[in-house]
């Protein structure tokens, strides 16, 4: 690629102009490009803290794409649900749920390749296969597998739709003064910070969850969250817009969280969906991982 850069980013750092122009790419993918000197400022190399003036030209080289091999792992699964159609899971804490840069082992992919083996969907390619929606490597609970592609078809119709039951359980840090109420507001990336989503009325899709209070705390609650719209890191981002983020969310929170968590305290308890064959309406609940039982407690 090769290109000028705009007076309007004059001063800002080679690394984050880069990432903020091709925002599928992260900041720290081009600053391992910028080491490999596979970026050209006016026909000569830089550092990623180089200031970029309006006018300079940028040749940028993107290496070919190598081939991953992901591989079935024994990695035990809790399952709640099984049948020829779907697998419904309860995922633990710190587990990536597909393969992703610096994550290709571990993972529920690894997971489920193993245990279904050639029971899988495939619409999703070989590096999501089996799943159809995901949640994130810190929250736990209820996640669907698809084992053949009309499932797949079927379920993600259904998610499309807002039709699937999906209900989290979380401890958000402060006191909630409304029981139950709504948070409302578009989700989409934030505008400097490419890990980060947010509440983005320019460019962000709609995005609605419902909540209520089960129990207050001195300084937290804790919650309920049903999703209206599956939007990324949607409870985190619309409970941080509200000023109440979750518990253990060093993205979303401010850093300071006493009780050492690893991410935030968020779970999928409880899911609902119509079977792709039967179409009977099956529920689910994962129940709350001790962590959190013993976080209960304590906060009490």
């Amino acid at each position: 690629m090769e290109f000028e850069v705009a007076m309007e980013y004059d001063g800002e750092r080679l690394d984050k102009y880069l990432a903020l122009i091709y925002q599928q790419q992260s900041r720290s993918f081009f600053q391992r490009l910028i080491k490999d000197q596979l970026v050209l400022v006016n026909g000569r190399p830089a550092k990623a803290s180089y200031p970029v003036s309006g006018g300079d030209l940028l040749h940028v080289t993107v290496p070919k794409a190598q081939e991953v091999a992901i591989l079935p792992e024994d990695i035990p699964l809790d399952i709640l649900y099984e049948d020829e159609d779907v697998l419904v899971v309860n995922k633990p804490k710190g587990m990536v749920v597909h393969p992703s840069a610096g994550h290709y082992t571990g993972t529920l992919v690894n997971a489920i390749l193993f245990h279904c083996q050639d029971s899988l969907s495939g619409i999703n390619g070989e590096i999501r296969p089996g799943i159809v929606h995901r949640i994130d490597m810190d929250t736990t609970g209820a996640l669907i597998v698809c084992k053949n592609d009309s499932a797949h078809t079927a379920i993600a119709e259904q998610i499309k739709a807002h039709s699937v039951t999906r209900r989290y359980r979380g401890i958000v840090n402060g006191y909630v003064k409304e029981e139950s109420g709504s948070v409302e507001g578009p989700i989409g990336r934030h505008p400097t910070q490419r890990k980060k989503m947010a509440v983005n009325h320019a460019n962000g899709k709609h995005a609605v969850t419902h909540y209520r209070v089960l129990k207050h705390f001195q300084r937290h609650t804790y919650m309920e969250f049903e999703l209206e719209t599956g939007r990324t890191h949607q409870i985190r981002v619309h409970m941080a817009s509200i000023g109440h983020p979750l518990l253990g969310d060093a993205l979303y929170g401010s850093g300071r969280e006493p009780c050492r968590l690893q991410g935030q305290t968020l779970h999928a308890m409880v899911i609902g969906f119509l079977h792709p064959s039967s179409g009977e309406y099956i529920e689910l609940e994962a129940p709350l991982p001790d962590y959190f039982q013993e976080l209960l407690y304590r906060l009490e």
